[in-house]
């Protein structure tokens, strides 16, 4: 029996010591397993990122030149992306986003061997082009010298594969192959905003118009700063960076030089369009949302006074602010061409609020939720006016339902 007893508490103990082994053998492959996950997390966490919200996915559109400054190798892209990149056709990353892939044979038929140019930018060369499906697109084609062009591929492929927004472009499709580079997009018939201020050739924008591609322009940022997790920096905020569909409502092109906010919040270059960039990001090179911001204001008096941030638009911003005290008195400033014909109350809203987009110190600006309000609140009031009786009606309905809810409260009191 004693025998027995002693046998039954080797046999535990010697359980207990290979449980324990056991234990701490799978503890140390769940630590490595998990340190391996974080470090690979760390390195594409952009990439991995959803959106909160969708709005939409009715807009996309061909792309303008953007201005931008060589930015240095350690902040441009990742490693994680930089790997991709290089495994971009094995791997099938961005295809298990949902983007469609073309072959460079699909591109060359549909853009009749790339003879039907359309425009050409300082990413490279950009067609008009009839894809299988019927639709009528736009090709950008990456310029096959241009490094970084390839960078801005990389970031507009993986943030469009997640943004999606009425007011956004929203890329339909994409092409690698043969050393090529593609981003396609459904063709926006009327173009950018800038060849409507400024080409002779071209019938000016009324007033309603304006107002309220300033609307869609500003409901694009609000995404991207509050309803993309992580929010997006644009960084190129500029009048030939918004494009026009054949309604004329505008959506927010080009993110070869956008940012998720919270992958790094100081850059080693300036990046940007000269006359549209924050001051406080080129003294501190310190970009946030306030940046998206103030390029907003440039291109809100862009859209008032139909003159160039680089010809003295910002000096006669400033000398009409003096003398109206930001508030009223805008009109020194409005465009020509208009020929008198804007709503002065608007005027000078838009005006103030653009006035305060720009000033120089980031945090007294306004968020993009704060100028979405106003603006629909200038349209509001614009539709009011036009049908005060319907205004009337529903101050008395409102005011019918309020004493009937009193008339309800009194019963009910009584009882």
């Amino acid at each position: 029996m004693r025998k027995e007893t002693v046998g039954l508490l080797i046999g535990i103990s010697i359980g207990l010591v290979i449980g324990i082994a056991l234990a701490i053998v799978a503890l140390s492959c769940f630590t490595y397993r998990r340190k391996r996950f974080q470090i690979g997390s760390s390195s594409s966490r952009s990439s991995a990122t959803t959106p909160i919200r969708e709005n939409g996915a009715d807009s996309t559109s061909i792309f303008s030149d953007s201005v931008v400054e060589i930015e240095s190798p350690r902040y441009a892209i990742q490693n994680g992306m930089a790997m991709w990149f290089g495994r971009f056709k094995k791997d099938g990353v961005v295809a298990a986003s949902g983007i469609p892939q073309y072959s460079y044979k699909d591109m060359q038929k549909a853009t009749y061997n790339f003879s039907s140019l359309i425009g050409q930018g300082a990413y490279g060369p950009v067609y008009k082009a009839q894809v299988s499906s019927g639709d009528t697109v736009a090709v950008k084609v990456l310029a096959t010298n241009s490094k970084q062009g390839e960078k801005e591929f990389q970031t507009e492929v993986m943030l469009l594969g997640r943004l999606h927004h009425r007011n956004l472009v929203n890329l339909v499709g994409y092409c690698a192959e043969k050393n090529q580079h593609m981003l396609i997009y459904v063709y926006m018939s009327r173009g950018s905003l800038a060849s409507h201020l400024y080409n002779e050739k071209v019938e000016p924008l009324s007033w309603k118009v304006r107002v309220q591609i300033a609307l869609d322009v500003a409901r694009g940022l609000e995404y991207l700063h509050e309803g993309a997790v992580p929010p997006v920096v644009h960084r190129d905020i500029k009048s030939s960076n918004i494009l026009l569909d054949h309604s004329m409502r505008a959506r927010v092109a080009d993110f070869g030089l956008s940012r998720e906010e919270m992958v790094s919040k100081c850059a080693s270059s300036i990046r940007g369009t000269f006359g549209y960039l924050d001051p406080e990001y080129i003294s501190t090179r310190g970009f946030t949302k306030k940046c998206d911001i103030y390029s907003y204001g440039v291109l809100l008096f862009e859209l008032i006074a139909g003159r160039k941030p680089l010809q003295g638009l910002m000096e006669q911003v400033e000398l009409a602010a003096m003398s109206t005290e930001g508030k009223v008195g805008w009109e020194e400033i409005v465009d020509p061409r208009l020929n008198g014909k804007f709503d002065v109350g608007e005027l000078n809203e838009l005006a103030d609020l653009a006035h305060r987009c720009v000033l120089p110190i980031a945090r007294e600006r306004p968020s993009m939720r704060d100028i979405v309000q106003v603006l629909s609140r200038v349209l509001k009031s614009r539709q009011s006016k036009k049908h005060p009786s319907t205004l009337e009606n529903e101050v008395t309905i409102n005011m019918h339902q309020l004493e009937h809810r009193r008339a309800e409260s009194l019963d009910s009191m009584t009882e």
